[in-house]
Parts: C-alpha cells; sequence; structure tokens
C-alpha cells in the first residue's frame, strides 16, 4: 500500500473514532473527545463568543512544506471554527526553543508546537523514544503500521497524562540525512566529528552510536556554527537542510536516511481541556487534513530540493544497500542502551510486533 493511501485511511479511521482518539492519526481504546485526559485539566471552558486564540511555535520557516502546511492548518482552524478560534504563527524559533515550549504548554500556556518521541521520552513516556534511533524503520508503511497500533495509541494516553496531548501524528518530517563540511561515506569517516542533533538524548546518543561526536544545539545556531567551525556538519530533512541555507556552509550530504521522521503537534493538556470538545475536535481534524497537505509538499519537494541543493554545489551521494548494511550494525549498539533510558523490558521486540515483524 503506498504512502498517500495509508495516510488517507488512517485519517478516515481517526474522523471515524474521533470520540475515542486520544493521538491524532491513531485510535484507541480509551479516552474521549478530550484526548482522555480530563483527569490532567484544570482549566476552565472558554467563555462563549470569545475568539481562542492559540499561539504555534516551530523552528522551520514558512517557506519549507511543513511551515506552508502549518499555514493551512491556520486557514483551515479560521474557516471551520467560523472565525471563532485563531492558530497564531511563530517560525524560526521566534516564540523560543522546543523545550522552552514544552515546558510552558506543561504549565497551561495557549501554546501548540512540533515534537516527536524523543522529546516525548523526556517528557515522562519513555518508550515513545526508541520510534527515532537510527534505522529504526525499514519503511513508511512500518510507520504508519505503529502509529495505527494500541502500543502506540497506550503511549499517547500516557504522555497526555502526563501533560501532553497530541493533536495529530500524520505528519511527515521527511527522512534525515547527514550533511558535512568533509565527504562522509562509511561510519568510519563520521568517526569524531561534531554533528548538531536537537537537544534530546535519544537524537544524541544516537549519533554518538554511529560514531560521531554529537553537540546539541538549536536549529537556529547551526549556520553560523558550521561556518567558524564549532560545527562539522548537521542531520535533517533535505527541506531543512536548504530551507535554513546550510548550503552556503557545507558541501556533502549523504542520504543516509538513518530516521523516517514523522512528527507530531501537541498542545498542553490542561490548555486543551479550557476547550469545549467540539474545539477540541477541530483542532484534531484540521490537524490531521492539515498534515496530508504537509505529506503531499513533501514528497513533491524532496527530488526539487535535491536539484536545488547540487544546483548549488552540494554533492550528494548515495548509498549502496551493503553500505546501509554497515550504517545499520554501527547504530545498533544504541538499542542497548535501553536501560538507561528508562526504556520498558523487551521494548524492541513489543514495537516489533506491533509492527508485525
Amino acid at each position: 500500500m503506498n504512502m498517500k493511501k495509508k495516510l488517507a485511511m488512517l485519517l478516515a479511521a481517526a474522523l471515524c473514532v474521533s470520540t475515542l482518539a486520544s493521538c491524532g492519526g491513531s485510535g484507541s481504546t480509551s479516552g474521549t473527545a478530550s484526548s482522555g485526559s480530563a483527569s490532567s485539566g484544570t482549566g476552565s471552558p472558554a467563555p462563549s463568543g470569545d475568539v481562542v486564540t492559540i499561539q504555534i511555535g516551530f523552528e522551520n520557516t514558512t517557506d519549507e512544506p511543513i511551515g506552508k502546511a502549518v499555514q493551512k492548518w491556520a486557514e483551515l482552524v479560521a474557516e471551520q471554527s467560523g472565525g471563532s478560534m485563531k492558530l497564531e504563527l511563530f517560525p524560526n524559533s521566534a516564540l523560543g526553543t522546543k523545550s522552552e515550549l514544552i515546558d510552558q504548554m506543561v504549565m497551561g500556556e495557549n501554546i501548540i508546537t512540533i515534537a516527536d518521541g524523543a522529546f516525548y521520552a523526556e517528557y515522562g513516556v519513555p518508550d515513545m523514544g526508541i520510534m527515532y534511533g537510527p534505522f529504526f524503520f525499514e519503511s513508511w508503511d512500518d510507520v504508519w503500521t505503529l502509529l495505527d497500533s494500541d502500543w502506540y495509541a497506550e503511549k499517547c494516553q500516557e504522555l497526555a497524562d502526563k501533560g501532553l496531548t497530541i493533536l495529530a501524528s500524520n505528519w511527515v518530517y521527511g527522512e534525515r540525512e547527514l550533511m558535512t563540511t568533509k565527504k562522509v561515506v562509511t561510519p568510519a569517516d563520521l568517526k569524531g566529528m561534531k554533528i548538531r542533533l536537537a537537544n534530546s538524548q535519544i537524537y544524541v546518543e544516537g549519533f554518538n552510536a554511529l560514531g560521531a561526536t554529537a553537540v546539541p544545539m538549536a536549529l537556529g545556531d547551526v549556520y553560523t556554527s558550521i561556518q567558524n567551525g564549532t560545527l562539522d556538519g548537521v542531520e535533517n530533512p533535505l527541506s531543512t537542510l536548504y530551507g535554513q541555507s546550510f548550503q552556503e556552509v557545507a558541501k556533502y550530504i549523504l542520504m543516509t536516511g538513518h530516521i523516517k521522521n514523522f512528527t507530531t503537534w501537541c498542545i498542553g493538556t490542561s490548555f486543551l481541556n479550557t476547550l469545549t470538545p467540539e474545539q477540541q475536535e477541530l483542532l484534531k481534524t484540521t490537524g490531521e487534513e492539515a498534515g496530508l497537505y504537509n505529506n503531499d509538499l513533501q514528497t513533491a519537494a524532496n527530488d526539487e530540493y535535491a536539484q536545488m541543493l547540487t544546483d548549488a554545489g552540494v554533492e550528494i551521494t548515495e548509498l549502496t544497500e551493503d553500505q546501509v548494511s554497515e550504517w545499520k550494525a554501527a547504530g545498533e549498539s544504541f538499542y542497548e542502551l535501553g536501560s538507561s533510558f528508562g526504556w520498558s523490558d523487551g521494548l524492541y521486540e513489543t514495537t516489533q510486533a506491533a509492527m508485525g515483524k
């Protein structure tokens, strides 16, 4: 089944079971339209007639597919709410770093941000981090199968109980590739190189396992850090690498695809519960609809970004099957660190089974 068809099926399923969904894009056997997290809610419903304004903070530019899709989300919310709800966009980390925003959201601020299991692992649900280990997913079908599983629904509910509710999970961020100032082909080439990773233990240890010296840093600081030699490289999807203009300071990309990076949008559970059930449901359904729009943009843009990077003088290297196997083998030590991440016993086997493996 191709990705687009699978995503459409996921959205249809989510709409059909919306009163039971605890996280966007996947079914749940517990919870209500308030994401099964009413026990965590402390707010009062927004007064009738008031315009509900929610800030969306994210580190991407509005020119990237994901930035365009967030704008689409804001349009959908305004249209479908009849103007009674408004999403206010803050790209380029203008509202703060991801960690800062999540801390504010847990405290009840009216904020939505983009995040993933590597961050949620540090906010009370460590098992979600495994999805962002190196070479965890073999295909995008594996991703959507796991997101449609009871295991994922249970983890979303645990997260909601900790203070963060996932609104939509069906957004493709892209396959993360490696961009460096000198050519890298094998894990041995990467040894000791200072590579920027998001400020998350999962991401950092995943790249350390591959042989790099991982440096956690906000995305907005990376360009200057590569330019002045503080960093030797960065990893991200092609759209983000180009959108951040890294082609001006680094000239090599290795198409590792080390993470099949789906991403999610989350909101503080306590703030969410100040909204009516109808408003909560609107945020979820429009978030998932915007996710499908994002995924179409991502698919169409990937080849275009590769060409633009090439035109900018970047050398792009594809891996052979044998080389991919070498990188996978290098990353295997990461999954031996489960106890240090607080993972459940047998988590790797559990998640593989949930993907039908």
